[in-house]
């Protein structure tokens, strides 16, 4: 068995980590182009993933600049925001979240959810999902737009693990608010023993600049691109990358094994 560090407490992602909200994103957002004769392809998908929403959705835009006129950023939020509010409760736990976030819960591991969703968005996600999963949380959630985060400190900085490590689990990670930090020997022990669970590439590259462990869980579609791009030797490497969290070990990483 690989050798890894002794984790003390987890922060988890939400979008495409926890749930299958990327779905709904997906789908909503290949509604509204259809009708213009376009199609969000996984290429561009990639460099939307972990971002703020204005930031992604002007990435978006910026690969069709042929659009009316009337499809602003503004006007294209609008209409998005609109049905993805008639889908988020739909959305459910992906395989092995359950399972894994109920067992840390049981077992008293520090948890908290380290999200660039808004906080509306993440209210609706997760309401119908109180029981089984959020309600683990215990509300240790840090959403985009919490007024937490530094203006354009989203992924890939590393500034919401470390506000999130700090201000919901109560880690001297050693972050200052204008996301400048001088760190400590000390606080770069605390941060080792973080391990932070990711889909998106820059959430993975966020939690490497945090100096915590990343637990890299991301889709078949992202993976391929990521191998055959030619700067793929080039960005920061998780610790573990999975196909799914139900092949994760707790034991592995000195966290209380699972009941047999």
């Amino acid at each position: 068995m690989t050798s890894r560090p002794r984790i003390e407490y987890v922060l988890f992602d939400m979008d495409g980590l926890l749930i299958d909200s990327e779905r709904v994103y997906t789908d909503v957002t290949n509604n509204i182009l259809a009708r213009f004769g376009k199609e969000m392809t996984w290429d561009i998908k990639a460099g939307l993933m972990g971002k703020p929403e204005r930031d992604a959705a002007a990435h978006l835009l910026s690969f069709f600049p042929d659009l009316p006129p009337e499809v602003t950023l503004d006007t294209y939020l609008d209409e998005r925001r609109v049905q993805q509010d008639a889908l988020w409760s739909t959305v459910r736990p992906l395989p092995g979240v359950v399972k894994l976030v109920q067992h840390l819960y049981k077992h008293k591991v520090p948890i908290a959810v380290a999200t660039g969703s808004q906080r509306r968005n993440y209210e609706q996600k997760s309401a119908h999902l109180m029981d089984e999963l959020f309600g683990c949380f215990e509300g240790k959630v840090v959403c985009a737009d919490d007024g937490l985060i530094a203006k354009g400190r989203g992924k890939p900085c590393p500034d919401v693990f470390l506000v999130t490590a700090k201000e919901c689990l109560g880690r001297d990670v050693g972050y200052k608010e204008d996301g400048v930090a001088g760190v400590t020997p000390e606080q770069v022990e605390e941060r080792k023993k973080g391990l932070i669970f990711e889909d998106a590439l820059p959430g993975m590259q966020a939690g490497k600049r945090a100096g915590m462990n990343v637990v890299w869980v991301p889709d078949a579609n992202l993976v391929a691109l990521t191998e055959s791009s030619t700067t793929s030797s080039t960005i920061e490497q998780p610790e573990q990358t999975l196909r799914s969290l139900e092949e994760f070990d707790p034991e592995e990483w000195g966290l209380p094994p699972y009941d047999s």
